[in-house]
């Protein structure tokens, strides 16, 4: 075993390169200074008080550090987990309680363990059923969701908390004219101030810049602005250690939200880790090491009181952008936060509600793809349906089950296409000797008595049918004048026993009519499965040919040169 890729700290830092020390401090500092406001807000998005957003900041960033195969991505508490928490614990226990704390904590337990089996078991490819689309409609709608339940606090009316969309625009539309008008002023000119931040320069601290105008508005003139809720009291100090309590029941009724947040947390990291990849050459990302870092940060997490995390897509940006090279970045804003939570929360007493939420809705708007629905529309109409009901479903439906109607949609969308895949008549280009479609070259010959056709798929049981009906289609358009099939294999990475019992049977039911059935481009472990099924109980050697025109040159002249030649290749490497 290579410990080296098992804890990846291990190879960066006895190498580390002291070029690289100052960008790494800048880069945590820079982080820090942003997740030290996002980790409060997204707190209360949890349903959790404001300090659990600074607990998440700690020790799941040093385990990741170590553990994580990504030298870039800085993790934490993030927008989407944050409401898919409160969504699935809000069932369980009154939002802020005891209860619902343990519970959510409890939830990071689960989420880790899950996580690092995944990662032990390289079971990371179950995640590739997400497709894109699914991930874009699901991460728009999550991010609508998160926009629309800020709003109680942007405005300061006690809006329904809700993961439905249905919900949360009936009662906004119902009681928007409750608004509170210095709450609103304050929130409204925090968000012109990020927005106006982010488009002079993106490194710019926008986050930190109305945390301090909202802190300074109300510490010195809180007497105008009596009506707007604040933080008040964050407690100081370090988060102690402690197992998370349990029961089975409770369990299982977590898991539902425990998978979504797996899946989620898994396709955010690894999302963001291969875009930050494809910017350098120092290291790969290792989906699996990615799980099992996860996995880790949130176990260990969850014993110093920390609810699940994932990775930032911004602060992530930010630390790349900032001259972070490696994990050192992630220490030094690991005790950034630490110095924030033993010495300065009490600076964030008077930290207006409305200002977080300000921060929350800039960010997570942000997140809302609208390009890539425009270019799904151009490009390719399936994905752009699939990418639209994932979306409709997350809205409607809500966040856990919106996850699982878009997995069942791109499950769905994957047997239709490999059950349904291309299949086409070639025809030889003129004076060559190569075959093409004939829908796509129309100056392609075609024989009356010579059928080449070629299919773009594994052949299987699910699309075996559609194989022997395609082909049957084709030979009947041809009459009594067909003498050869010639089947070019070339794009056919896997046959299973249906496929072949289909082959055996169509071959046996042409020889019957005087069609001679022959085989080109057959790839070796193709070939291997047709032999040991005992295709060659019913044709030959002489069958098989390296191409199309080879098959055909044999029928028209006899000619057996290349033939011979081939079956001669196949005899051997078959021994």
């Amino acid at each position: 075993m290579n410990i080296k890729k098992v804890i990846p700290i291990l190879d960066w830092l006895p190498n580390y390169d002291k070029s690289y020390l100052k960008g790494d401090i800048i880069a945590g500092i820079t982080v820090s200074i942003i997740l030290i406001p996002q980790g409060i807000a997204y707190a209360l998005i949890a349903g959790l008080p404001p300090i659990y957003g600074l607990y998440c900041a700690l020790v799941p960033q040093i385990i990741y550090a170590i553990f994580g195969s990504s030298r870039q991505v800085a993790i934490g508490p993030v927008a989407m987990d944050s409401l898919i928490v409160a969504t699935g614990v809000s069932t369980l226990a009154l939002v802020g309680s005891e209860s619902y704390i343990e519970i959510a904590i409890l939830l990071a337990l689960m989420v880790g363990a899950i996580q690092f089996m995944l990662g032990i078991f390289s079971l990371g490819f179950i995640v590739n059923f997400l497709s894109r689309p699914v991930i874009t409609g699901f991460t728009s709608a999550v991010a609508l969701t998160i926009g629309l339940n800020q709003f109680r606090n942007l405005l300061g009316v006690d809006f329904v908390q809700s993961d439905l969309i249905q919900e949360l625009i009936v009662d906004i539309a119902t009681r928007f004219m409750e608004f509170d008008g210095q709450t609103t002023i304050i929130g409204l000119a925090s968000v012109l101030i990020i927005i106006a931040l982010k488009r002079i320069n993106k490194k710019i601290p926008n986050a930190l810049i109305v945390v301090v105008f909202g802190v300074v508005a109300l510490k010195f003139f809180g007497a105008h602005f009596e009506n707007v809720a604040i933080v008040k009291d964050i407690p100081s100090g370090l988060p102690s250690f402690g197992v998370p309590d349990y029961d089975w029941d409770q369990v299982r009724e977590l898991l539902p939200i425990a998978l979504t947040l797996v899946m989620v947390g898994y396709l955010e990291t690894i999302s963001i880790g291969k875009s930050l990849e494809a910017q350098q050459d120092e290291y790969r990302v290792r989906p699996n090491q990615e799980l099992i870092a996860l996995g880790l940060s949130n176990m260990a997490g969850s014993l110093f009181k920390a609810y699940p995390i994932a990775s930032s897509f911004s602060r992530s940006a930010i630390n790349q952008e900032s001259g972070g090279k490696t994990g050192i970045s992630a220490f030094v804003s690991v005790i950034m936060v630490g110095l924030t939570l033993l010495f300065l929360t009490p600076l964030f007493y008077y930290l207006p509600k409305t200002v977080l939420a300000a921060i929350i809705i800039v960010a997570v708007f942000g997140l809302i793809n609208f390009k890539e629905a425009i270019y799904l529309w151009k490009a390719n109409n399936l994905d752009f349906w699939l990418l639209l009901a994932t979306f409709i479903s997350t809205l409607v439906l809500g966040i856990e089950y919106g996850i699982f109607v878009g997995v069942a949609l791109s499950l769905i969308i994957l047997i239709f296409r490999t059950s349904r895949p291309y299949v086409t008549e070639l025809g030889k280009v003129p004076d060559s000797n190569f075959y093409r479609n004939k829908n796509r070259f129309e100056e392609v010959i075609i024989e009356e008595d010579i059928l080449v056709f070629r299919f773009d798929a594994q052949l299987f049981y699910a699309n075996s049918n559609y194989f022997r009906d395609n082909l049957d289609e084709m030979v009947e358009k041809r009459g009594d004048k067909l003498k050869i099939i010639v089947f070019d294999a070339e794009s056919i990475n896997r046959v299973d026993s249906t496929g072949i019992e289909m082959l055996k049977e169509r071959i046996r039911y042409y020889k019957k009519k005087d069609i001679t059935f022959y085989f080109a481009a057959v790839k070796g472990p193709v070939r291997d499965s047709l032999f040991r099924s005992g295709i060659l109980d019913i044709i030959n050697l002489n069958h098989f040919f390296m191409r199309p025109n080879d098959a055909v040159i044999f029928y028209k002249t006899g000619n057996r040169d290349s033939q011979i030649k081939y079956s001669q290749y196949i005899h051997q490497a078959y021994k």
